[in-house]
This record gives structure tokens, C-alpha cells and sequence, in this order.
């Protein structure tokens, strides 16, 4: 009886950090730019593109976990197994994505610790790589990965929560408009769903449990409430942040273009606001790069016995290349919404061998995806392929004029 208390307890504390491993994921440095800079553009109708971009991630998420799960295969295995080099495809897409969002993380580690210290972005940047790659250093880096992303994304929510009462947004506005908006933006619903479940990102969680022994059929009730939760978790964050913001520009405040995020939480709460910014930043950005890279590699380490036998040290390879290039390089803001629209691109090509892979004996054994659940996930590959063309083609050029 005490094993099965035992057993059942780590379960949970393996579901409770794969979601926050996958929620923490998401909410980044881009996660705070793309939705300050749409809500100052869209104002109360952003809850609108809110509400889209959680249904479609429930959607996306559910479909993904739950074939992963029964599977008992990462992804870009599930991919080869469909048509062989398929999934070295999908692998090539979500490492350049994880890279590329990856250098915008550093970045913003170093900015947060700018705020908090004083100290230059580029050093505070080094400083956040080494901590990160400290975490896949020690013998359990597992568990150490689920703790650090559990405490940041409490942490993060809860400053942010104190914002957002600070910033004394309409909210009753925002409820209306979140169901009769006054207009809709397709690059913004892209984009969202992009830096929520697109590219490496919805595949974090999954992967994690894969690694933790959480799979099979007998597994899928678990599995299917940590999904959830992983959405809800950054679905609350995404919440609380556009009620600070539309709280701050409903005042008629204009936001500093160089960094649209900290002046929202400077103009709502002062300079304590901007040293709350720092720390909700700094978690946001290191709590990510520490999901980036670890997914990231999770999806070839499967390709050679070399790979398995040294991921860690991949990864931790993988965080120092990051960091290399924010330090020669810099991101630009319109980057960072870029990168999460190409993820979005990524999700109905992720989303769609997942479907197919779920009526495929040799993949999933005898059983039985859910109808609701693939018509649902179907809706969805149809949808955002269609909005990410419309996106390629008329609004991402837009960014770079």
C-alpha cells in the first residue's frame, strides 16, 4: 500500500512538472513581448485572440500528449515510423525554432538581471546560461528541472497577479470584447498559438513524460489532466498579463517601443513595477531556455546511441551556443514575434502526423483515439495552416519594413 502511495505521488510530481516544464516553455521573453505589443494594438479585442488560441492549444495538446503517451515514442520517432526521414524533418524544424527562440531567451535572462542589478544584459545573459546549464549538471537534473520550473512559474504568476490589480484594467471591457471583438488579427492568433504550443514547445511536457516512465494506455487519464493543466498555466499568465497591460493604455499611457513589457509594469507599480519586471523577465527567460533546450535535444537523441549517451551534455552545449550568440549578436523585438509565428507554422505539420500516426496499428497498437478528439485536432491543422500562409504572405513581411 505504501508503494502504490509512493508510486502514485511521484506520478504527480512527474505530471506537475511536465506541465510546468511546458508551460514555463511558453511563457518567455517572447510570450511577454507578443502579448504586450498586441494588446497596446488591439486593446480589449485581444481577449478575443486569447480565447481563440486556447481552444486551438487545449486542442493541439490533448491530440499530442495523449499519442505520445500511448506510443510510448518521442515524436520524430512517431514521425519516422509514419514515412521514413519524416521525422528528421519535423527535428530539423523544432531545433532551429528551439535555437532561434533559445537566443531570445538569453536575452532576455540578460535583460532581467539588468533591470534587477544594473549589470549589462550581456553579462547577466552569461551568468543566467551557466545557472541553467548547472541544472543538467547534477545527477538528478530531472527532478531538479521540474522543481525549478514549478517555483519560477508560481512566482512569475503571482507578481504578475499584483500588476494587474496595480494597472486596474477594465475588466468588464474585456469580457465583452473577448467574445464581440471589434476586430480579429490573424498574425496575432498565429502567433499566440506559435509561442504556446508551436515548434519544440507543446512537445516539452510530452517528451518529459516519456522520460519519466508516465505512458501506455493505463496512463492516459493522467496524462490528459496534465495537458490541461499545462494550457491552464499558461493560459492564467497570458490572462493576467493582458488585463495589466489594457489596464495601463485604457489610462492613455503610451508604451517605450525599445521595451514595450517593463514599462507596463513600470507605469502600473513604479519602480518597484520595473524590479518586478526584472524577476518575472529573468523567470520567464531562464525557466525557457532551460524547456527549450532540453525538448530541443529530446528530439535527436533518439537518432544514435552517441546522442542518448551524451544528450546532457548536449543540452548543456546547446544553452552555451544560445547564450555565444545573444552575446555577438543581439534580437531585435520584431524577432521574437517572428519566431513565434514560424512556430505556429510548425504546429499543423507537428499536429498532423500525430493525427495520422493515431489510426496506425504499428505505431499505437489496438488503440482507439477518441473521434471528437481527431475531428477537433483536424479543425485545427486546417485552421492554422491556412492562417499561417495568410501570415507568411501578408503580415510577416510587415514586421521587417
Amino acid at each position: 500500500m505504501k508503494a502504490e502511495t509512493k508510486l502514485k505521488n511521484t506520478n504527480r510530481s512527474v505530471l506537475l512538472g511536465a506541465a510546468f516544464l511546458m508551460a514555463t516553455s511558453a511563457i518567455g521573453p517572447g510570450f511577454l513581448t507578443q502579448t504586450t505589443v498586441f494588446t497596446e494594438q488591439l486593446l480589449a479585442s485581444f481577449g478575443f485572440v486569447i480565447l481563440i488560441s486556447i481552444i486551438i492549444d487545449i486542442g493541439a495538446q490533448l491530440n499530442i500528449w495523449r499519442i505520445i503517451a500511448v506510443s510510448e515514442k518521442r515524436a520524430q520517432d512517431i514521425a519516422n515510423d509514419l514515412l521514413p526521414g519524416l521525422g528528421y524533418f519535423l527535428a530539423f524544424l523544432v531545433v532551429m525554432g528551439g535555437l532561434a527562440f533559445n537566443i531570445g531567451n538569453i536575452a532576455g535572462a540578460g535583460l532581467g538581471t539588468n533591470v534587477l542589478f544594473g549589470i549589462s544584459p550581456e553579462l547577466g545573459a552569461i551568468l543566467s546560461g551557466i545557472l541553467a546549464i548547472g541544472i543538467f549538471m547534477v545527477r538528478e537534473a530531472g527532478k531538479a528541472m521540474d522543481k525549478f520550473a514549478q517555483v519560477l512559474g508560481f512566482l512569475m504568476i503571482g507578481l504578475t497577479v499584483y500588476v494587474m490589480f496595480t494597472a486596474a484594467p477594465p475588466v468588464g471591457e474585456a469580457v465583452v470584447k473577448t467574445f464581440v471583438p471589434d476586430n480579429i488579427n490573424i498574425l496575432a492568433i498565429v502567433t499566440l498559438v506559435g509561442g504556446t504550443v508551436g515548434g519544440y514547445i507543446t512537445f516539452a511536457g510530452g517528451h518529459r513524460l516519456i522520460d519519466a516512465g508516465i505512458k501506455g494506455k493505463e496512463a492516459l487519464p493522467e496524462v490528459t489532466r496534465g495537458s490541461i493543466f499545462a494550457i491552464g498555466i499558461a493560459s492564467i499568465m497570458r490572462i493576467f498579463l493582458f488585463l495589466a497591460v489594457l489596464g495601463v493604455v485604457s489610462q492613455g499611457f503610451k508604451l517605450d517601443p525599445s521595451n514595450p513589457p517593463a514599462s507596463v509594469f513600470q507605469l502600473a507599480a513604479g519602480n518597484f513595477g520595473y524590479k518586478i519586471f526584472g524577476i518575472v523577465m529573468w523567470a520567464a527567460a531562464v525557466t525557457s531556455v532551460v524547456g527549450a533546450a532540453y525538448t530541443s535535444v529530446s528530439f535527436i537523441r533518439t537518432f544514435h546511441p552517441w546522442l542518448e549517451k551524451h544528450h546532457q551534455k548536449i543540452i548543456i552545449g546547446f544553452i552555451a551556443v544560445s547564450t555565444i550568440v545573444f552575446v555577438f549578436v543581439g534580437r531585435p523585438i520584431s524577432i521574437l514575434i517572428f519566431v513565434g509565428s514560424v512556430n505556429g507554422m510548425i504546429l499543423p505539420i507537428a499536429l498532423g502526423v500525430m493525427l495520422i500516426a493515431a489510426y496506425k496499428t504499428k505505431i499505437v497498437g489496438d488503440y482507439k483515439h477518441p473521434l471528437w478528439m481527431t475531428i477537433f485536432g483536424v479543425i485545427i491543422v486546417v485552421a492554422m495552416a491556412w492562417m499561417s500562409g495568410y501570415t507568411l504572405i501578408n503580415e510577416i513581411p510587415k514586421l521587417f519594413v
